[in-house]
């Protein structure tokens, strides 16, 4: 797989990741900035770290589940491991400038 492929791969990831929302924010969660990283292989797999806004996240199983089977989804991925980290630990400066306005923050 060249990197091109790659990228692409990666851009259609973070499309359906758009798609991902926790169900007490009105903002997906690639804009939240909880997607820490995006690591396509060669043989098809994506390993993602991500986080949430809140180690006790009511919704975490859910929201982990939704993000595996969307990334699999994919054209071209085998599979996704999704691991959560809490490393950094999430704030409000990694939200994009979209979700600021969204939330209210600017």
């Amino acid at each position: 797989m060249t990197q091109e492929e790659k990228t692409q791969i990666e851009e259609r990831i973070v499309d359906v990741l758009k798609t991902v929302y926790d169900p007490e924010i009105p903002v997906n969660i690639y804009d939240l900035g909880m997607i820490y990283k995006i690591d396509v292989q060669d043989d098809g797999s994506v390993e993602l770290d991500m986080t949430f806004t809140a180690p006790n996240c009511p919704a975490a199983d859910f929201i982990l589940e939704d993000v595996r089977t969307k990334v699999e989804s994919v054209e071209n991925i085998k599979s996704a491991t999704v691991n959560l980290v809490f490393e950094p630990a999430w704030d409000q400066s990694m939200m994009s400038e979209e979700a600021r306005i969204e939330l209210g923050f600017d």
